[in-house]
């Protein structure tokens, strides 16, 4: 069977076993999906070329390195204002995401920061670019990092 991008059911079990550590050699990812350590890594480089697979990365505690604040910051952007704002975004370093939303707010993001001084000046530097809203995260109940879970969906 065939799934979306033109992936199967052996594709996506290599799928599964990344997520769960990427860092498997490819000779213990293809025992774990049935595969020879060459075909596997045929698989998983058809994957990449694909860009089903987007990189490979550290998972970083944050707050071990002293940014133990994190929000989510609404604006409200209008027209003449939203191009100026999509090229200041990249200066911002404590932005860790950025969607474009629809509804009244036309951007959300997601910021990590060491302090609320540092908060109260990345809110102020954005002020040119429209009305923010600030929600401070208390606690995260649930954090889903692995796509194991889209993936028994396929």
């Amino acid at each position: 069977m065939t799934l979306a991008y033109g992936i199967d059911l052996l594709d996506k079990k290599i799928l599964k076993e990344l997520a769960l550590d990427a860092r498997l050699p490819f000779a213990e990812l293809g025992r774990r999906v049935g595969l020879s350590p060459s075909a596997t890594a045929e698989r998983v480089r058809q994957l990449e070329s694909l860009k089903v697979i987007r990189g490979y990365r550290a998972e970083i505690n944050l707050e071990a390195l002293g940014y133990s604040i994190t929000a989510f910051v609404r604006l409200t952007c209008d027209g003449g204002r939203y191009r100026p704002f999509l090229k200041f975004l990249p200066t911002l370093e404590p932005v860790q995401e950025c969607h474009h939303l629809t509804g009244g707010d036309a951007f959300l993001l997601k910021v990590v920061l060491s302090s609320v001084a540092q908060l109260e000046d990345l809110i102020e530097r954005l002020l040119p670019y429209g009305s923010p809203t600030t929600s401070m995260v208390l606690s995260t109940p649930l954090e889903r990092k692995q796509v194991v879970g889209l993936l028994n969906s396929l």
